[in-house]
Parts: structure tokens; sequence; C-alpha cells
């Protein structure tokens, strides 16, 4: 079990709650899911539930953690020390040959994890899949997983829903995949910040994704009509109210100087009509509010990008892939025309971002069109020592600069983290500088590699339906079925022969 007891953390740089005075029980067998826009504490949360000493350096935090039992806790990206371990050097201290059954589950054979072969050449699919069997073979009794799914392949996708369903064990985790927390999750915890992100609310329902989602769209909706009920018969009210006022203020007025007697009834009931007014003013201070939503993220590309349905994008040919002198798959043929959608799946550690860079190689010096890259490791793209308005305001003129933070304030930037450096924002929003690259750029091919895996469950079907609708070309790599399901029109798998085009 695991006992969260009024848990409030700042951020030290802005003193922006992330929470209030928490509290939460996970009992055995709940699988609890932490929903929440990008830059919201997901992440921070789960650290601080593992560890307080994880985030000291930028949180001001307090309350307690009850654990009954051994915690296992999966980050979000793999530390940058454990790259240049081997792999039998991070499983050294592991009883791997007592679970192989967990070996065979992950698609991990014995020769590969007990290989000289570094951490640092693995792909991130193959990354969590390490990390994953190395925290289970712990026999652990409660698990927290920060985006588990990350980089994963389909079949392994499966296995981990799978596995988390079957679990009696208490599981506490952070996905941005849909499909995999609809099938799994029984409890939602959703982290919001409200009134422009001045206050943090967390809502905790036990109940599956769809019905949270449907529960909360009804209790809105019932919030919001009896809120402007209220309104609209206090406005009937004080209308009424006001003719009553001016009416007997006539009265005294006309009436008093002739008839003292009737002067005196209708100071009585002018007293009385003030106190019915200030009876109604009491009454609204007690009306309900109107619901507090954290607002979606705007997202759309020009709906004048368009390229010609036989326009040539892309023919590729390769007799091989390799990493090195690792020969991953050969003949491998694409042909890319128009406004196409297309997506290649496959096993970890295929290749798949490798052929991305190698399309990217081939693309982005075109001069008949105008391709952007969002990779897999945004570092590779983003300077992280700039601000996301460097970063985007290119030329850095005053039209630049208030086009971009305009667009960001559409993606929930603050202030803040418009004009602090790229490198402490979280994953998610520094997938939304990527994006929002490509918007302001016009950009009319994208290449993507996973390009909806940092975004959360509520921005992601904003985000596919702006690429759904994308007049360009996407040449994209994804693991997410609802990405593959609304975006794509045509899926490849990569295998070690190739490109098979595969049906939807």
């Amino acid at each position: 079990m695991l006992e969260l007891k009024n848990i409030t953390i700042s951020l030290k740089k802005d003193e922006r709650d992330i929470t209030d005075n928490f509290s939460f029980t996970l009992n055995r067998g709940e699988k609890a899911v932490i929903i929440g826009e990008e830059g919201n504490g997901k992440s921070t949360l789960l650290k601080f539930i593992y560890g307080q000493n994880l985030i000291e350096e930028y949180c001001n935090c307090s309350g307690e953690v009850i654990t009954r039992g051994k915690m296992a806790y999966l980050p979000q990206t793999m530390e940058e020390s454990c790259d240049v371990l081997s792999l039998a050097e991070y499983f050294e201290d592991s009883e791997y040959y007592m679970h192989t059954d967990i070996l065979a589950k992950l698609g991990l054979s014995i020769d590969f994890i007990l290989s000289e072969q570094k951490l640092g050449t693995l792909s991130g699919g193959e990354k969590v899949k390490v990390q994953l069997a190395r925290l289970l073979m712990g026999e652990p009794d409660i698990l927290l997983l920060d985006e588990p799914t990350n980089d994963l392949d389909i079949s392994t996708l499966q296995w981990l829903e799978a596995f988390i369903n079957d679990s009696r064990l208490p599981i506490l985790y952070i996905s941005h995949d849909e499909t995999l927390i609809e099938n799994t999750a029984n409890v939602i915890i959703h982290m919001e910040q409200i009134v422009r992100k001045t206050k943090c609310r967390i809502s905790v329902a036990r109940c599956s994704y769809r019905e949270y989602l449907s529960r909360r769209r009804s209790a809105f909706a019932h919030q919001e009509q009896v809120a402007q009920k209220q309104r609209d018969d206090y406005d009937k009210q004080m209308e009424k109210w006001r003719r009553i006022y001016n009416r007997v203020d006539h009265e005294q007025e006309v009436v008093s100087r002739q008839n003292p007697g009737a002067g005196r009834l209708l100071k009585k009931k002018m007293h009385n009509v003030l106190s019915m007014g200030r009876r109604f003013e009491r009454e609204k201070e007690n009306f309900l509010d109107f619901p507090q939503e954290e607002e979606a993220i705007l997202a759309r590309f020009d709906e004048s990008i368009h390229l010609p349905s036989g326009k040539r994008i892309l023919d590729f040919s390769a007799d091989m892939l390799c990493i090195k002198e690792r020969v991953l798959s050969q003949n491998l043929k694409l042909y890319v025309s128009g406004n196409e959608h297309i997506c290649i799946i496959g096993r970890n550690g295929i290749g798949k971002s490798t052929l991305l860079k190698m399309l990217w190689d081939e693309l982005k010096d075109r001069q008949d069109i105008t391709a952007a890259y969002m990779p897999q490791n945004y570092s590779e793209a983003l300077d992280f020592d700039k601000t996301p308005t460097q970063y985007l305001a290119e030329n850095y003129s005053k039209a630049d600069v208030t086009k971009a933070r305009t667009y960001m304030g559409g993606m929930k930037f603050t202030h803040e983290e418009m004009n602090g450096k790229i490198e402490n924002l979280s994953g998610g929003q520094k997938a939304k500088i990527l994006f929002l690259d490509m918007v302001l750029h016009r950009s009319d091919v994208l290449l993507l590699d996973e390009p909806t895996r940092n975004f959360s469950p509520l921005s992601s079907p904003v985000v596919r339906a702006a690429l759904r609708n994308f007049g360009g070309c996407i040449i994209s790599v994804s693991h997410d079925r609802k990405y593959l399901d609304e975006v794509c029109d045509k899926v490849y798998e990569l295998s070690g022969n190739g490109l098979v085009s595969i049906s939807k």
C-alpha cells in the first residue's frame, strides 16, 4: 500500500504550487494513472513519492509518504551515466537466471543482457525494456512508472498492458498513451493548473478513464447549467426589485410631504425593500461558480498548405541499414508522393529512428519543399541554452517575438516558461516548441519520430486532429495506436528484409 498525507509541492523559481495539501491512498491491485497537461508537475510528484531528495533542488515540499513494502521507480529517461555501462555491467547485480520468464516476455535474451553492448547504443524502446526487466527482477511491492510506454514497440505495449492488468501490485504510473490508459487504469489522478496557471487542482476518481471523462463532462455541464440559472434568476429578481424600489422611492418623495402618516408607512416599506435587496446580494455570494477547466491547447497548421498528389516527395532506396558494423535491415525501398501521411512501425532496435534520420538527410536541403524534422531525442534539434522565445523568433524582430509568444500562449506556456531556458522545460513542452516551429515555418513535409509520445492524453487528440488535417506530407515513426488509426493513411513495417506495406 502507498499513502500520501498532506503533500504540498511548489516550484522555487516562481512559487507556483503543483500540489496543495494532497492526500491519497493506493491500494493493492489498483492501477492509478496520473494525467495532466505538460509542465503541470506529474513527474515531479512521482519523484517526490519515490524520494524527496530527487526534487529538493528545484522544489519546496512538505507532507508524508507512507509505504508498506519495497518501491521500484522507472524514470522518464535513463540517467546519462548509464550510457557508458555495458548490458552485462547493468545486470551484474540482478538474479537474471531466476527471471528468464520476465526476459522472454520483454523479448530480451540471456545473450543480449550479458553482452558488452553499451546502453548508450540501445534504441529508446530497448532502454525502457532493460530498465523494466531489472526493476521487475527486484520483485517490488509497489511500482512507480514514469512514461513506461515511451518508444515501446506495439507488441511490447500489448505485453505491458497485460502485465499491468494481471498484476496484483499497486501501480502508479504516468502515460501519454491513451489506449494503454483506457485499457488498464482503474484510478485517475488528474493534475490541473487553472485560473491562468495560478491555482493547482487535483481530482481523483476510482473508475476507468473513459468513465472519468464522461463523468467530468456531465458534472461540468450540470455545474455550468446550475450556475447560469442562478445568475439568470438573480437578474430577474433584481430587475423586479429595482422596479419596486423605484416605485416606493418615487412615492416617498411625492406622498410624505402631503401625508406624514403615509410617509411613515412608505419609509417602513422602503426598509423592507432594502432588506430584500441585501438578501439577494447575500444569496449571490453563495452562487455555484462556473466550472474551472484547464483550457485545451490550440494547434493547427495553415490551411493553405497543400502538396499536389502527383508530386514526388521521396524515392528512397538503400542496400543496407546499419548501426556501425551491425546490419539491421536490407533492400529498403520507399516511395512517397503528394500529401501522403505514412508511418513506419517495427520492433524496438530494428532501426526506425536511424532510417528516419537517413530520410531527413535526403530531404532537408530540398528547395522545392520546406521539410521539418522532429527527432526522438529533442536535444538533436533544440538548443537547450536558448529560451523558447529566442528559438522560435528566428530573427528576433519585434514582429517575430510577438508572433512566437502568441502561438506559445495558445500552447499554454506561461510568461516564465517562454523566457526561461528550454532545458528546464518538460518533455511535453519541448515537443510543443518543435511542433510550433513547424507551424511557424509553414513546413509542408514533416518527418516525425514518435510525435505524440510526450503530449498528454488531453492534448494528444488536438495534436492528432492537426496532423490529420495537415495538407502536406508526413513521414513518421510511431507506436501510438490512435495516431496510426487517425492520422496515417499508409503504414509500413520495417524488418530485417526491408519495408513492407501493411493494411491498417
